[in-house]
């Protein structure tokens, strides 16, 4: 496990890969769970809503996609962070099921390239300015986490 993973400790030994696989079907009942409107209204001031949690999925998996293939495809890459709450700021009108379906496809996509790299993709380094170098595994296990720490903030705004 890395210590360069902020979320590390959400995984609880689990594998990175199954947690992948299974987050876009909690996302759904989720957001099933707590219906249209509890999903476009923020739990509280200055935070977010449901479907702008959802919404910055779909960005993070957009950003992850990116990271991983350039470190795949290039030698020891600089990877470029991003604000996000600037990035929030055009959430506010996406309907969550868009977004949803949008994180969706990405997930699948980049689930093919994790599951089909060969093992010594593993260990391919890449340098984020913040948080130092970090293997092609620490990244996957920081989406792993990434997608717990949001789907504990979901089940307790849907109360299940």
């Amino acid at each position: 496990m890395s210590t360069l993973n902020p979320y590390a400790k959400y995984l609880d030994g689990r594998k990175p890969e199954t947690i992948l696989s299974a987050t876009a079907a909690e996302l759904a009942s989720l957001l099933a769970a707590m219906g249209a409107e509890k999903a476009a209204t923020a739990p509280a001031p200055g935070k977010w809503s449901p479907a702008e949690i959802v919404c910055h999925l779909a960005d993070c998996e957009i950003v992850f996609a990116f990271r991983l293939r350039q470190t795949l495809a290039e030698d020891g890459p600089t990877i470029q962070p991003f604000d996000q709450d600037r990035w929030a700021a055009i959430y506010g009108k996406v309907p969550s099921q868009l977004a949803l379906a949008v994180f969706r496809a990405l997930r699948e996509w980049n689930l093919q390239l994790i599951t089909t790299a060969p093992p010594e993709a593993a260990k391919r380094t890449m340098t984020h300015p913040e948080r130092g170098t970090m293997t092609f595994q620490a990244v996957v296990e920081t989406m792993a986490g990434h997608d717990l720490n949001h789907q504990e903030q979901l089940r307790r705004i849907a109360g299940v």
